[in-house]
């Protein structure tokens, strides 16, 4: 078997436990019982690195429709998780943040994988840390 066979193999074995593992990360307990699942991390992480955003932005940071992203913030928004409010610049446009009743829990949250990913990533370069986001990337564009 070739190395990259190797590392494929490796790889296929991995990759599910991974996915297993974000999916059984525990809710933090405010946040328990509000029909939250891995894929509104996306969009939480989103919100809380690069603050409050447009609905057309988060539609394209997340590769969604904005109707998709409409339909979660509208959804969030009722459960108090997120706040929607008129861009006063474009009162056509809507700004959407993350409620700050519940900031702290969703940074918790996140925070058990930022940890992780942290540790992963700070032994490497920038270059090998570029190359190895680059080929996540990579991957999920070809899967």
């Amino acid at each position: 078997m070739s190395s990259v066979d190797d590392s494929i193999r490796t790889l296929l074995l991995l990759m599910p436990r991974l996915v297993g593992r974000a999916k059984r990360a525990k809710i933090p307990d405010e946040l328990a019982g509000m029909s939250l699942a891995p894929r509104h991390l996306s969009l939480f992480a989103y919100l809380l690195f690069d603050g409050p955003l447009g609905v057309n932005d988060l539609a394209e940071r997340l590769e969604v429709t904005p109707a998709t992203v409409s339909l979660m913030v509208g959804e969030l928004s009722r459960k108090g998780i997120l706040e929607r409010r008129e861009d006063p610049e474009d009162r056509r446009r809507a700004i959407v943040t993350l409620s700050e009743t519940h900031r702290d829990a969703i940074d918790a949250w996140l925070a058990r994988s930022a940890r992780a990913w942290r540790e992963a990533l700070a032994p490497l370069t920038d270059t090998e840390r570029a190359l190895f986001v680059k080929t996540l990337k990579t991957y999920e564009d070809a899967i």
